[in-house]
């Protein structure tokens, strides 16, 4: 049996997210301030998806440190599932947020209600250029990482959302419709939702110990397979360990018997360069035993 372990510590955005933090909650502070005053919706609920963005980016950021701890004899592969769970339960916070709010479009829909929309086009102005520059903060690795994106998707759409409602106030100014708000409203909490669901159905998955989206679990089977010596395979698993660490077991059948750890180290290597997967643990077997191994039929878990 062999086990190899790539890891490579999860990049450093204390900074990143330090910034974005503090720009966030006085924007948070400036848009509630203002959204009361002008009794704009539009500004009331982008505050409140504003609201869920520290949070996020405070659950992003404890986990992002977490996954640098090293293991313990409690937690044997560190805390690294925790880049899981932050964007799960960030997540799930928005959709409760975006219930409320969307609701609250509905209501005002059917009763409009006059708002201030030069204050809403000043205020909005304000959150593209904070939201964007926040987001710019985390383009690098928002690729490769489900935590750092779920913080990056946050602050593009909030951009983007705030553009929506420079747009409600210019429109509201210029013809007087108050219905406009509650619309632009609607509209920010269906943007918003597609975006969370995406989210949470991909760090679910992850949670639930499926393959990493990254990885194509039949041409890692195929490249076991192909390997010199090896009759079959069976027992083979490949999980997210975190958003960027993936780990992968099996049991390759080898007649000729146990290979060198040369071959091993091969193996690892390869898994590591070609599929992404550090964290490999590979048990040879020569397949002469009777019965044969417990965990050969590929339905077992």
């Amino acid at each position: 049996m062999s086990g190899a372990r790539h890891h490579h510590p999860a990049p450093d955005y204390n900074r990143a997210f330090a910034i974005g933090i503090v720009l966030n909650l006085a924007f948070l502070i400036l848009e509630t301030f203002y959204g009361i005053v002008a009794d704009s919706l539009a500004l009331i609920a982008d505050a409140g998806h504003n609201l869920t963005d520290v949070l996020s980016l405070i659950l992003a950021w404890a986990a992002s440190r977490l996954a640098n701890r090293k293991p313990t004899q409690r937690h044997t592969y560190g805390l690294q599932r925790a880049t899981i769970l932050a964007p799960l339960f960030s997540a799930i916070l928005l959709l409760m947020v975006m219930g409320g709010m969307g609701w609250e479009a509905v209501v005002r829909l059917r009763q409009p209600v006059t708002v201030e929309s030069e204050i809403m086009i000043l205020v909005a102005s304000v959150g593209v250029f904070i939201n964007a520059a926040t987001a710019m903060l985390f383009a690098r690795d928002q690729k490769r990482d489900l935590n750092i994106k779920g913080a990056y998707l946050h602050m593009l759409a909030d951009a983007a959302v705030s553009i929506g409602v420079v747009l409600a106030g210019a429109v509201i100014l210029l013809s007087g419709e108050l219905w406009v708000d509650p619309v632009i409203s609607l509209a920010i909490v269906a943007v918003i939702l597609h975006g969370s669901w995406t989210l949470l159905s991909d760090s679910l998955l992850l949670a639930m110990d499926a393959v990493p989206g990254s990885i194509d679990l039949l041409e890692v089977r195929d490249y076991l397979l192909s390997l010199p010596g090896v009759a079959s395979l069976h027992d083979l698993h490949i999980w997210g360990m975190s958003t960027t660490e993936a780990a992968l077991t099996a049991h390759l059948v080898i007649p000729a018997g146990e290979p060198d750890d040369a071959f091993l180290h091969r193996i690892a290597f390869e898994l590591h360069e070609r599929f992404g997967i550090g964290h490999s643990t590979i048990q040879v077997e020569n397949g002469n035993h009777d019965p044969e191994c417990v965990l050969a039929p590929d339905d077992r878990a």
